[in-house]
């Protein structure tokens, strides 16, 4: 049976909560919330409002890890700043997953590029997983959806540094491109494997520019906003994404997106992901 990749052009936030009920997923126990807290000074990232009436719903808790660049979130006393700044930890319980050390090592035998995937530790706390990723471009992934949320998302700072130099720390902004992007799909991997099927996945194609929340000088959304889907498979709902940013012709910003995400081979995380058995690209959309 297809995946379903629920789809709704309306983009509100009681929206993304009726969608997830429509989803009929049911989240157990603890539930993680993960989601990109957005680096200071990005104009584009989804707020903390937005995502409330969704959060409020699961009774989740806002997770996040600490990045592998300078910036306001490289250092756990910095990102606390930060998410209260961007008012996360005023509306929400939040954790910083790899606060403190050590790190959470998942291996994966059958991983392509890299065989252990390091992440903040603190995931062994939570039972199920709720994925909000604002769809949106990336420098260097091509695009950022669900597969990203899971790979450099969660992993810890070392983590996200490990990924980025296929397998070496050392060469985090020099790997070779594709080995990068499919050591995501392997990190990917091992994510939706520790949760086993207790997962759930929504993307909101909203404030679309070629940047990612991670830039603190973004360039402003290019493309129209199209809407919100929810899946249970990442992959089907990253390619369905994908597929609604190809049939978007009459949009002046195809071109630019679309350039952003062809000229780093955005799509090759999504089929080495396919590849390894973290989903399908073959779903069926249902737009309600």
């Amino acid at each position: 049976m297809k995946p379903k990749v629920y789809f709704s052009r309306e983009i509100t936030p009681e929206k993304v909560a009726a969608l997830y009920k429509l989803a009929g997923k049911r989240l157990d126990g603890k539930v993680a919330v993960k989601l990109h807290s957005g680096e200071v000074g990005n104009q584009n990232f989804l707020k903390p409002e937005f995502w409330k009436p969704i959060i409020d719903e699961v009774g989740g808790t806002v997770v996040e890890c600490n990045t592998a660049y300078k910036g306001k979130r490289d250092t756990t006393a910095k990102h606390l700043k930060t998410l209260k700044l961007h008012g996360w930890s005023e509306l929400f319980e939040v954790d910083l997953l790899d606060a403190e050390g050590p790190d959470l090592v998942l291996d994966i035998p059958d991983g392509k590029v890299i065989n252990k995937n390091y992440v903040g530790k603190n995931i062994k706390n939570y039972d199920s997983l709720l994925v909000l990723s604002h769809f949106k471009g990336h420098p260097m992934g091509g695009y950022g959806g669900a597969l990203k949320q899971l790979s450099i998302g969660i992993a810890s700072s070392y983590g996200k540094a490990y990924i980025h130099g296929a397998g070496n720390p050392k060469e985090i902004w020099t790997s070779d491109h594709d080995s990068f992007l499919k050591s995501m799909a392997d990190a990917a991997l091992s994510i939706v494997r520790y949760f086993k099927g207790n997962a759930l996945y929504i993307n909101v194609m909203k404030n679309m520019s070629v940047d990612c929340d991670c830039c603190a000088v973004a360039e402003d959304p290019c493309m129209k906003d199209i809407g919100i889907l929810v899946s249970c498979d990442p992959v089907a709902i990253d390619k369905a994404c994908l597929d609604l940013v190809y049939a978007a012709k009459d949009d002046p910003g195809q071109k630019h997106f679309l350039e952003r995400v062809e000229s780093r081979n955005g799509i090759l995380t999504v089929e080495a992901a396919e590849a390894l058995g973290a989903g399908t690209t073959d779903y069926e959309l249902i737009e309600v």
